[in-house]
């Protein structure tokens, strides 16, 4: 049992190291097309390994642990970066918490999920970052007289609702494609699986943060939203709740 746990590790990390030379290469694409093709499959691949990791958990108890993963948030647009990781932390099976949110910014973000999946959304999130703030720093409103920042807080928004969009549509995909057989024998089932790792995560989240506010929707006057999106559908990638900035205390979701 040693053995087979040892190899089918091996096989994650060789998958995560593809998925991250694929998001390099996107990075480096010189046109959309050729980034899209590094999309498709980094998507696959990045979603089959989530799943291979929570079979595996299943067939080990205890080794992939539930906790926190802090990430800084810097300025400009912290509040669009914060938004960018809860939300790709959402579509992987995490749950996510703001802090030091105040007057449109985040001073960080809490990931809470599973080891495997916090991986995940780390490897995912660096390489998300990197392709929307260059992006970002090229982007002008089409109509005369609207506030740049506003165009590119919309954008970022966009930008990052079509990435979650992306990511739970993968997710899905791949649960619904998935063995129903580990190498440690046969289990009750991925569906089973992926629903005792959310209630898992819920729980323990609960409990590690009580008195969390609620998050409220937030409003965005830039006209920029529909361009992000269109670059989050190009976006290499490897039901989440709005962004309160209103309060200084943490958020969650």
């Amino acid at each position: 049992m040693g053995a087979e746990k040892i190899g089918t590790a091996a096989i994650g990390t060789a998958k995560l190291a593809t998925v991250r030379k694929l998001l390099a290469k996107a990075e480096r694409a010189a046109t959309a097309a050729e980034s899209e093709v590094y999309t498709a499959k980094a998507v696959e691949l990045m979603a089959r390994h989530g799943i291979d990791a929570a079979l595996l958990a299943a067939a080990h108890p205890g080794s992939d642990g539930i906790g926190p993963l802090r990430i800084a948030m810097q300025d400009p647009y912290s509040a669009g970066k914060a938004r960018l990781l809860g939300w790709t932390a959402a579509a992987l099976g995490c749950r996510w918490v703001l802090h030091g949110a105040w007057g449109g910014k985040v001073a960080a973000v809490t990931v809470f999920g599973h080891a495997s999946d916090r991986e995940r959304v780390e490897l995912l999130y660096t390489s998300l970052l990197l392709q929307a703030t260059t992006q970002l720093v090229r982007v002008r409103p089409p109509r005369p007289g609207e506030s740049v920042a506003a165009y590119r807080r919309s954008w970022l928004e966009g930008f990052a609702a079509q990435v979650h969009r992306r990511l739970a549509d993968a997710e899905e995909r791949a649960a619904g494609h998935a063995t129903t057989r580990t190498p440690a024998g046969p289990h009750p089932g991925v569906a089973v699986v992926l629903a005792d790792r959310r209630r898992r995560v819920d729980e323990e989240f609960a409990s590690a943060y009580p008195r969390l506010a609620t998050l409220r929707p937030s409003v965005l006057s830039g006209s920029g939203r529909a361009a992000g999106a269109l670059a989050g559908q190009r976006a290499d990638l490897g039901g989440a709740g709005g962004l309160g900035v209103g309060r200084r205390r943490a958020l969650g979701a």
